[in-house]
């Protein structure tokens, strides 16, 4: 059986590789505020390990502040755990069923340490765009070695891969950018 040369799904994969790149590098936490911060939390609740937003509201009343309202009253010790096990930083505040959570600010090597993370984040994602434009091409060629595609068609084919290659990896570059900024800003 041949395989068939899909354009449209090599692109929906490398966008898949962005998508993923831009909710990791929303969960990296700058000096402000975001619901983002907490995705990560595991809360034991229930006798099951769910996300925190399954048993909270996470909102941003201030740019340098978290609530997290619980649900369920008994719910509360738990949700607090979870977030100071979550090596994130964080030490929440009980103030009933809401937990206060402030955002310290990032000192400068922090900061830096911030920026490696999220390049590591946007070269995996590279990585992952390169190995969609390998795929297109591995194809490509076999679809040319079993004479199912001419030269031509094989080299235009090949051009629109590289094209599409190159716009996934310039959004995963914006991405980046717009991340160190923020990252950096103080």
């Amino acid at each position: 059986m041949t395989e068939k040369f899909d354009l449209a799904d090599l692109k929906r994969r490398m966008t898949g590789a962005n998508e993923t790149l831009k909710r990791e590098l929303a969960g990296l936490r700058t000096g402000r505020a975001s619901p983002h911060l907490l995705e990560p939390v595991r809360v034991e609740a229930y006798g099951q390990t769910m996300p925190i937003t399954q048993v909270a509201t996470i909102s941003v009343p201030e740019p340098r502040a978290l609530a997290v309202q619980v649900w369920d009253k008994s719910m509360v010790g738990a949700v607090d755990r979870a977030i100071r096990d979550a090596n994130l930083g964080l030490s929440p505040t009980v103030e009933g069923q809401i937990l206060r959570i402030r955002i310290p600010e990032l000192n400068e090597q922090r900061r830096k340490e911030m920026v490696k993370v999220a390049h590591k984040y946007a070269e995996e994602a590279r990585v992952a765009i390169r190995h969609v434009r390998r795929d297109g091409i591995d194809i490509l060629k076999k679809l040319l070695k079993d004479h199912a595609m001419s030269e031509d068609d094989e080299r235009r084919q090949q051009a629109e891969v590289q094209k599409a290659t190159d716009h996934a990896i310039a959004d995963a570059d914006a991405a980046l950018a717009s991340k160190e900024k923020e990252i950096m800003q103080v």
